[in-house]
């Protein structure tokens, strides 16, 4: 691998390039933060998808695409003078240094929850930092991630079941209520019992460490892998899907399933 002397003349290029575009590239040149920031969401979730494949090679190009706009958004901030990319990375080592005390100061942290709980906590005494335990929680994530993020906060404050097993008659309670609400056909009631629902099932793959995310995303893969394998089966034949009978789906359907898909 390379030495920091070269990891560092790399970034210092990285930086060169991007000056130089900025003065003499159309496009480069009328970016703004608003223009960015689309593209920058596009760029974290392919860097997801690389992640979910566990292409090593993906993950590389696509933190190139990322580390792009963090260095752009730098770029613009020192054109306005308020900032630049030393001051990004001076603020991001003062965080990481003051939220660890327990590897740069005195602080002991056995564990990764014990430091979880720390972080949480010297969040909220920082100056500039958050006011209130749920404040840091982006409203734009998407509403899966925010309910994972909203119990891992409140957990690191101590707002959490005595044991993971409780959590059970929670997603229990949840479901007969949905259950009433949907016998009642109150389709208001019915939405809401169904996020409380969701909630409480997000709440337990947290409690048993599973990332309620990348559970989902597995199964949405492998759902379009067997429906692929269903339609490929289906077009080989002449057929639409369209003419096709549920038991005949199911049946190659099963087949996909028997084949590892």
């Amino acid at each position: 691998m390379n030495n920091r002397k070269e990891q560092m003349a790399a970034f210092g290029r990285l930086l060169d390039i991007l000056d130089e575009l900025r003065i003499k590239c159309p496009w480069d040149r009328k970016q703004t933060n608003e223009s960015l920031r689309t593209n920058t969401i596009e760029e974290t979730y392919e860097l997801c998808d690389a992640i979910m494949r566990n292409d090593d090679i993906g993950i590389k190009k696509e933190l190139g695409d990322l580390l792009l706009h963090v260095v752009f958004y730098a770029k613009i901030g020192s054109e306005k003078g308020v900032f630049d990319i030393k001051d990004v990375c001076d603020t991001l080592c003062q965080k990481l240094i003051y939220r660890h005390p327990h590897v740069f100061g005195d602080a002991v942290a056995e564990t990764s929850q014990k430091v979880e709980q720390s972080w949480e906590e010297l969040k909220l005494k920082e100056k500039g930092g958050n006011k209130t335990v749920l404040e840091g929680v982006p409203a734009s994530l998407p509403s899966l991630v925010k309910a994972h993020r909203i119990q891992d906060k409140a957990r690191n404050v101590g707002f959490d079941w005595e044991k993971r097993e409780q959590v059970w008659d929670k997603v229990h309670e949840e479901f007969t209520e949905l259950k009433a609400e949907i016998a009642q056909m109150n389709k208001d009631q019915m939405e809401a019992e169904f996020g409380d629902l969701f909630f409480s099932l997000i709440n337990a793959a947290r409690l048993y460490k599973i990332n309620p995310d990348n559970a989902l995303e597995r199964t949405n893969q492998k759902f379009i892998r067997r429906f692929n394998y269903l339609e490929e089966h289906t077009l080989r034949e002449g057929r639409s899907l369209k003419e096709m009978s549920l038991e005949e789906m199911d049946k190659i359907w099963d087949e996909a399933k028997s084949k590892g898909l």
